[in-house]
C-alpha cells in the first residue's frame, strides 16, 4: 500500500512540474539590444518579473522632416501620437517557454500603428527570428534580428 501511495505523490509531482513554465539560464538569453532586420531600430529587450519586455533604444534616422524627435504618429490612441519613438515599449509581456522561445507577448509596429501577437525564437546566440501574426502564426512576417554589440567604456 505504502508503494502505491508513493507513486501517486511522485507522479502527482511530476505533473505539477511539468505544469510550470520551464526557467532555466536558457531564458535570459534574449536579454541585450537587438537591431531589427530593416536596420532602421535598435531594441533592448529587458526582463520585468517573469516577462520580457523591448524598448527602441536607437533609431537610424531619430529625427522628423522638421529636425525634431520622431514621435508615435501612427498610434492608434490619438492621446499617445506624439510620445517619443525612443524608448518606447515595442514588446511586452513575453514569457519563456523553452527550445530558447518566447511566446504570448505581442509586437507593435510603430511604421503602422499596429500590435499584433508575437513569438520569438533564437536561431543562435546573435539572432533572433521575430515572428508577428494576426490569430495564427502561420499569418505572420518573420523578421530577423542580430545582437548588437554593445561597447564598454
Amino acid at each position: 500500500m505504502r508503494w502505491i501511495a508513493l507513486i501517486a505523490i511522485a507522479f502527482c509531482f511530476t505533473l505539477q512540474v511539468q505544469g510550470q513554465a520551464p526557467e532555466s539560464a536558457d531564458s535570459e538569453k534574449i536579454l541585450g539590444v537587438w537591431e531589427s532586420g530593416s536596420g532602421k531600430a535598435r531594441v533592448k529587450i529587458d526582463k520585468a518579473g517573469d516577462l520580457y519586455t523591448g524598448r527602441i533604444v536607437w533609431l537610424r534616422e531619430p529625427l522628423n522632416e522638421e529636425g525634431k524627435p520622431k514621435v508615435d504618429k501612427n498610434n492608434p490612441d490619438e492621446k499617445l501620437r506624439t510620445a517619443p519613438l525612443l524608448g518606447y515599449r515595442m514588446l511586452k509581456d513575453f514569457k519563456y517557454v523553452g527550445d530558447l522561445t518566447w511566446e504570448e507577448g505581442t509586437i507593435y509596429d510603430p511604421e503602422n500603428g499596429s500590435t499584433y501577437s508575437c513569438t520569438i525564437k533564437m536561431t543562435d546566440p546573435n539572432t533572433l527570428d521575430v515572428r508577428g501574426f494576426i490569430g495564427v502564426s502561420l499569418f505572420g512576417r518573420t523578421d530577423v534580428w542580430k545582437r548588437v554589440q554593445v561597447k564598454k567604456k
